[in-house]
């Protein structure tokens, strides 16, 4: 592989990735600040450059291959890449641009290069090999032995045991998929930005609250223009789908969010079958039926049977009574004027319509005791009052956009043991969706612990004029769900970056993000902080009484949803010949067809013409959830296993915040990351495996059929 040189117009001392060792910020934090478009391509060469000599050095190592010489030195080796690349990634995520976009597919290949050239490394495999072939003589710790058996596990997953010739192929597959994945995502992006609508009568508008109004004026205002302007974001797209009476506007909106990639400049179809098409040769190449059972054999799930038989439970258990809320929804919209079948526009709308009347609560009322600032203190103290952790705004950590807040986190001692960045609402430049992710991972050298710096992003109500950003119910579950992945990224007590914090399998990384959700249907936890934005009073008992009543509220559609993308995922990734489009058809109705086809066990409302969600699926399609999309019902399944822990001791002592249950889950599941198999982790906090008993009587379903 041929590297270019650090170029003379941003030499070292120019270029802050290059003195990242004496960075002068809190903490070692990145410094934002000083940071330019232009240092990124010369700080990631040079990072390549550096992590390729590295991997040399320890390949031709003449001394006899050791745990220390080649297995930790290969977990230390790129640091520099490390480091750019995470500050990068970050950014074209959370604050991009085209400038950063074009970056971003001219470093593809380099990068899916790099990586291939050291996972091809021969040298470097049979030292690794030779390690591992002695690993039960050693006297390893198990995160030692398991980090082994992962390093090993990933190269030869990653074409080291392939022959020549096929180890050039992985290299073109890789570089290609890359490439392909990258696209679709950043075409996800552009379409959802492109598409706006202005409504000029505020009649067309009516429904909707003032302050989703008054931000709709505003973003008519930003464009120069007159009138309301709608897109395509969720803080847009959720309230009009709930709450505009205008159905040709919902079903407008409807169809531009779920055609989003279907045709047209950014269109996906073609690079959809170009990715399983593309999965599937690397998954053949060694040796595998699908590219299901190349991805799985690393989760707890194992197999796609395991998988398919998880989805299969839920569909039986669930899909019938997912069937009677249909009916039950559709009969009230009848006798309230609504004459025909509900399609995807109608259902948001009928459904919040018909939960006000049935529970008496609406997102209206509950959002005026979720204004941000209380949500945060409500937030952090869950976590203070559970693991005894403390937050502290810093306003001298530098921060990559004026909106996001850094903190120092501070454990129960008042040590500090993280940083934590929050970026709470939409911007163009933002993805949609939210996340946790690091700048920096936690790792212990010697007698120092390197602690994690750990950021969410999140795409919330904005604050109006005259009101601060008062949050609707999903938006706080959304801060819970994401915080809890934050707490697994702050409080890991590894030995190894590669297995601190969320670097587990896939079905495991959701557990204490869902876990975390469990929360918010707690009196003693919003007793802590739910008061309304203007008086200042306590959340009303039944207020959160009706609240708690309403939590099962149509929770069988919400599953059959989820698994809907579940067996969507799926059947992309179980086929086991190339996805080819007839004569007869064109690759966008191909593609349509077979979505529809795996989707159809779960379907609860007509499959609207022309209307598909995975060309706009960037889990599956350009994020980590390839084969994997069923991992958010089995982590659900282990949260509310894990969540009845903590409802059965406050049976016994009164209090949810149970300080025993919590120090089990904490150095059971938050501490450990991905030093152990994580089924013995749980089974280590719960005592036992999970059944599927606590989340059927979590969401008011009864059992069918139990297999």
């Amino acid at each position: 592989m041929t590297m270019s040189v650090v170029t003379s117009v941003c030499v070292a001392d120019e270029n802050p990735f290059f003195n990242y060792q004496n960075w002068k910020t809190p903490h070692g934090t990145y410094p934002f600040n000083e940071i330019k478009t232009e240092h990124y391509m010369p700080a990631f060469e040079e990072g390549m450059k550096q992590g390729l000599a590295e991997i040399d050095e320890i390949a031709n190592n003449p001394k006899k291959p050791t745990f220390a010489n080649t297995i930790e030195a290969y977990e230390k080796s790129g640091r520099l890449l490390s480091v750019v690349a995470s500050c990068f990634y970050n950014l074209t995520n959370s604050e991009t641009n085209d400038e950063l976009q074009k970056l971003e597919m001219e470093l593809s290949p380099k990068m899916s290069e790099y990586s291939s050239t050291i996972r091809l490394n021969e040298k470097l495999f049979e030292r690794i090999k030779t390690v591992y072939e002695q690993r039960d003589k050693l006297k390893l710790t198990k995160e030692q032995y398991k980090m082994l058996t992962d390093i090993y596990e990933s190269f030869a997953n990653n074409g080291a045991n392939l022959s020549k010739e096929d180890k050039e192929k992985y290299r073109e597959l890789s570089a290609r998929l890359s490439r392909l994945t990258l696209q679709y995502g950043q075409n996800v992006l552009k379409a959802t930005n492109a598409w706006t609508l202005l409504v000029t009568k505020e009649d067309d508008l009516k429904g909707l609250n003032d302050d989703t109004k008054q931000m709709l004026k505003k973003n008519a205002e930003k464009k120069g223009v007159t009138g309301y302007l709608l897109n395509l974001k969720p803080t847009t797209y959720i309230p009009v789908m709930q709450d505009c009476d205008n159905r040709d506007l919902r079903r407008e909106l409807y169809m531009a969010y779920n055609t989003r990639c279907v045709g047209g400049e950014f269109d996906n179809t073609e690079i959809i079958k170009d990715i399983v098409n593309t999965r599937l040769e690397l998954a053949q190449l060694f040796g595998k039926k699908n590219y299901a059972d190349k991805s799985l054999h690393k989760t707890m799930a194992e197999t796609s049977s395991n998988v398919y038989k998880l989805l299969d439970e839920l569909r039986d258990n669930y899909m019938p009574v997912a069937k009677q809320e249909v009916e039950e929804l559709q009969k009230y919209a009848s006798e309230n004027g609504f004459y025909g079948s509900l399609q995807g526009w109608d259902w948001s709308y009928w459904s919040k319509k018909l939960k006000n009347e049935k529970y008496s609560v609406s997102d209206d009322e509950i959002r005026q005791y979720f204004p941000l600032d209380a949500v945060k203190e409500g937030v952090f103290g869950l976590a203070k009052r559970l693991y005894g952790v403390t937050f502290k705004e810093n306003k001298d950590i530098q921060v990559y956009h004026p909106e996001v807040c850094a903190y120092e986190v501070f454990d129960e001692k008042g040590k500090y043991i993280a940083v934590y960045y929050a970026d709470f609402h939409p911007r163009d430049g933002k993805r949609g969706g939210a996340w946790m992710n690091d700048f920096k991972p936690q790792w212990k050298e010697g007698k120092k612990n390197s602690r994690p710096h750990i950021v969410n992003v999140m795409n919330f109500t904005r604050p109006t004029e005259d009101k601060p950003a008062l949050l609707t119910y999903d938006e706080v579950r959304t801060f819970l769900h994401e915080f809890g992945h934050g707490l697994h990224g702050m409080l890991t007590q590894c030995q190894y970056a590669s297995m601190s914090g969320t670097n587990v399998p896939r079905d495991f990384v959701e557990l204490p993000s869902q876990f975390n959700e469990n929360f918010i249907d707690e009196k003693e936890f919003l007793d802590t902080f739910a008061k309304h934005y203007q008086t200042g009073e306590q959340m009303p008992q039944d207020l959160i009484d009706r609240m708690k009543r309403a939590s099962n509220y149509h929770a069988a559609y919400a599953c059959a949803r989820q698994l809907s993308f579940g067996y969507l995922d799926m059947a992309w990734h179980s086929i086991t010949e190339p996805f080819e489009v007839s004569d007869c058809q064109t690759t966008e109705q191909a593609v349509l067809d077979f979505g529809n086809a795996a989707m159809k066990q779960v379907q609860v409302l007509p499959i609207v013409e022309g209307t598909q969600m995975e060309t706009a699926f960037t889990h599956i399609f350009s994020g980590g959830y390839a084969a994997g999309y069923y991992s958010y019902k089995w982590s659900e399944l282990l949260d509310a296993d894990a969540f009845a822990v903590f409802k059965e001791a406050a049976k016994k002592n009164g209090s949810i915040f149970d300080k025993k249950a919590a120090k089990l889950f904490r150095e059971n599941i938050l501490e450990r990351g991905g030093t152990e198999n994580p089924m013995d982790l749980y089974k280590r906090f719960r005592g036992g495996e999970p059944t599927i008993n606590a989340l059927m009587e979590r969401d008011g379903i009864k059992a069918i059929v139990i297999k």
